[in-house]
């Protein structure tokens, strides 16, 4: 981020933004905003995020595309985070692991965004593969969207945990097989942390135990290879207004990069971006889609309106 300024572009191809481009609603006009896209930004940007489900609903066509603009990020030496959300358990999740953060699949970019709610530890073989392959998560935690906050706002009740004084199964040790397979970096494996976190999460948010989670699991990563920022990150819209603090959520504590979406069409400013994220604002990268891609088809446009997002978001984030 030092050498781009933080800023993730939303690749959002939704159908009327192809038509106003005009754009075929198909998989070849897919392919073409997003090579449009990628010659605007592509080398100039920290990162690029392909929302998985709008190149999904053109079949598998449409999937060959983002795998395309994976690939092409890599060329142009430009981070790639995909934006599928996924979230499940036991081997379902460990498939959806393999599919993006397996080293060799063509879907595997440099990190995915995860939905935590059917329990942080649900994500444990996405966590395992992603410190494996040195890629990378953001969990979803405080999203800008108005009804996540019914859920994640939400206090935890006490009998949704087991008792302080019981003792954790112990880790099972890593065993030498593929990172598909769930062996994780660290030496305690990732559901030590995990449960640790949650005995001690009665009466927090929905919200701060995923933080709090996060924050232990860096902890331990950055223990071991040490470095600021550890490999697990959150989403933190950045339209949240004070919530993180009225929830006493320490986002700085996270030691983790935040993705905050809803910059720019979204109504997050440079204040919101400072307001929202404070001491923590130096590990943001702030997302930008639609006010980025409203000045397209025009690469020469794209291109500046990126430019003048990047440095928005410097200047309130330094």
């Amino acid at each position: 981020m030092d050498l781009y300024g933080p800023l993730c572009v939303g690749l959002d191809p939704h159908p009327g933004l192809l038509v106003a481009w005009g754009l075929t609603d198909d998989a070849a006009g897919l392919r073409e905003f997003a090579r449009r896209v990628l010659d605007a930004v592509g080398g100039r940007v920290a990162a690029i995020k392909p929302q998985s489900a709008l190149f999904e609903r053109h079949g598998s066509a449409g999937v060959a595309v983002l795998e395309e603009i994976v690939a092409a990020g890599r060329e142009a030496g430009t981070l790639v985070i995909v934006d599928a959300k996924r979230g499940d358990i036991g081997s379902t999740m460990a498939a959806y692991a393999d599919a993006y953060l397996r080293d060799g699949s063509p879907l595997a970019g440099d990190a995915l965004t995860v939905s935590p709610f059917l329990g942080f530890g649900s994500l444990a073989p996405a966590i395992d593969t992603a410190l494996a392959t040195g890629r990378g998560l953001f969990v979803l935690a405080l999203t800008s969207n108005p009804e996540g906050a019914s859920v994640q706002h939400a206090l935890t009740p006490p009998a949704l945990h087991p008792p302080a004084t019981q003792t954790p199964p112990a880790p099972t040790p890593p065993a030498p097989q593929s990172p598909s397979a769930g062996v994780s970096s660290l030496q305690a494996g990732s559901q030590e942390p995990i449960d640790r976190t949650r005995r001690a999460a009665q009466g927090r948010s929905v919200a701060g135990v995923i933080a709090d989670a996060a924050g232990v699991l860096n902890a331990a990563e950055l223990g071991a290879r040490g470095g600021t920022l550890g490999s697990i990150g959150l989403v933190v819209g950045a339209t949240i207004g004070d919530a993180a603090v009225r929830l006493g959520i320490d986002l700085a504590a996270v030691r983790g990069p935040l993705l905050a979406p809803g910059v720019g069409a979204q109504g997050a400013g440079p204040d919101e971006l400072a307001a929202v994220f404070g001491s923590a604002r130096r590990a943001v990268l702030a997302s930008s889609s639609r006010a980025v891609l409203a000045a397209g088809p025009d690469v020469a446009n794209l291109r500046a309106a990126a430019r003048r997002a990047a440095d928005d978001a410097s200047a309130a984030l330094r």
